[in-house]
């Protein structure tokens, strides 16, 4: 069994889950689940240079947002900070707690999953608490090489870990895998399918773990699957993309996809992707593959009279469109208005 934790590493809830998923899982019988944390983002208008919290905390919107994270919609942002630290206190975190910078944490995040890729969970847990410590404890900026050169380090991942980009991909692909199923909160802790948002007592913790003990991965799914790393999940979370009207996104999770399996189903979400980026040539293209695969695909060809419409090609829009309503009298009133 996997735990994920989709989290940001600027958000002090975060921190408090990471201790009381220690304590569910010290009372857990079963095999001890696997944690793997994912990225989030409750600040992603952060500077890239680290910013005094005291400064930064003037701004109301930046206030805001580093409180959001487990805060109350009507709780004002210095009475969630208080709280989140009373929170931190009773996990035993400490001796103080609290920010004392506002930084850009996406270099932190490429660590966490270099170290996860590199080390396996066990590495990138120690990454993480490094992480959690250095930003609400020790008040260092977490996005400063030099700290984060010593966290990898001594989680013996090497100070050029993150040199040339590396992880910057993964990274970017997570952040929207979270936004493709629904992750809308730091933290958020998910087994299989199910959900808990916030940093939840152990107890509910518990609960979730023996809902979906055997049950939340299917005898068919690999573990790359389950992550949403697989095609077939890649495939998932980019139709969702789409459908929430994010085609660039959706592109970005389907390329090694469309690289791999040029299967009619794939090149008509890529087709449908391109389309609704205005990237014209290239819906064409792959459309044009799905009709000489599928001929009698009436989706495909409406689709394909539609873009070449949109490129000012009026008479071979005319035919795919014609063709798709002699395939599918349901697409005739479509491909008549179009046609006029």
């Amino acid at each position: 069994m996997r735990i994920e934790i989709w989290a940001d590493l600027v958000c002090g809830w975060a921190y408090v889950a990471k201790r009381r998923i220690e304590r569910a899982l010290a009372d857990w019988p079963g095999q001890p689940p696997e944690l793997h944390w994912r990225p989030y983002r409750i600040d992603p208008t952060a500077p890239p240079r680290p910013v005094r919290l005291g400064q930064a905390l003037q701004d109301p919107q930046v206030a805001a947002a580093l409180s959001s994270c487990g805060a109350d919609p009507d709780e004002a942002p210095a009475a969630a900070r208080m709280r989140a630290a009373a929170a931190a206190a009773d996990e035993g975190i400490g001796p103080r707690f609290g920010a004392a910078w506002r930084v850009d944490p996406t270099d932190a995040h490429r660590l966490v999953a270099l170290a996860y890729r590199q080390g396996g969970a066990a590495t990138q847990g120690r990454v993480v608490e490094a992480l959690l410590h250095a930003h609400f404890v020790a008040g260092a900026p977490i996005s400063d090489p030099a700290v984060l050169a010593r966290i990898a380090t001594d989680a013996g991942l090497g100070a050029d870990v993150l040199a040339e980009g590396a992880g910057a991909d993964e990274v970017t692909d997570a952040l929207l895998v979270a936004r493709a199923r629904g992750i809308v909160a730091s933290p958020t802790i998910v087994v299989g399918r199910t959900a808990l948002r916030g940093a939840q007592p152990p107890e509910a913790i518990l609960d979730l773990l023996r809902a979906a003990d055997g049950t939340q991965i299917s005898a068919a799914a690999g573990p790359d699957d389950e992550t949403g790393d697989g095609p077939v999940e890649r495939y998932r979370w980019a139709e969702s993309l789409l459908a929430g009207g994010d085609p660039l996104g959706a592109l970005r999770l389907l390329a090694p996809v469309l690289d791999e399996h040029r299967e009619p189903a794939v090149l008509e979400l890529a087709g449908r992707a391109y389309f609704g980026s205005a990237q014209l040539g290239r819906a064409e293209a792959v459309l044009r593959e799905l009709v000489a695969a599928r001929p009698d695909d009436a989706y495909g060809r409406l689709l394909l009279g539609r873009t070449l419409q949109r490129q000012g090609r009026a008479d071979d829009a005319a035919a795919e469109l014609r063709l798709a309503a002699a395939m599918d009298p349901g697409y005739a009133t479509r491909a008549s208005t179009w046609l006029r």
